[in-house]
């Protein structure tokens, strides 16, 4: 089965910075898009920041100046450099794949991460 591994979330203070990462299984055969999702208590989920197959990247408004992500692709692996951090950051952040496998196109989520800023 195709799984997620992600890593790097935990507690940081404001204005500190924190790197994800999410590495995607074997089974996979290539990588169409990666990003990062994630979502705060009352809220709903929302995209963060996505890269594509051919490196074009896509920010929400309110981390675009802060956030940094990238790919690579022989490690299947996707990475999402925090900056600046505010409070209003602290959330669960889910990696998002779009990929091929051996069995076809698929959508497929981690379990997501704790990303907590506080002082």
């Amino acid at each position: 089965q195709v799984q997620l591994v992600e890593s790097g979330g935990g507690l940081v203070q404001p204005g500190g910075s924190l790197r994800l990462s999410c590495a995607a299984s074997r089974s996979i055969v290539s990588i169409n898009t990666m990003g990062w999702y994630r979502q705060a208590p009352g809220k709903e989920r929302e995209l963060v920041a996505r890269i594509f197959s051919d490196g074009d990247t896509n920010y929400a408004d309110s981390v675009k100046d802060r956030v940094t992500i990238s790919r690579d692709n022989a490690k299947k692996t996707a990475y999402l450099q925090m900056n600046s951090l505010k409070p209003e950051d602290t959330a669960v952040y889910y990696c998002n794949l779009r990929a091929l496998t051996t069995t076809g196109w698929g959508d497929f989520w981690s379990q997501g991460t704790q990303v907590t800023v506080s002082s």
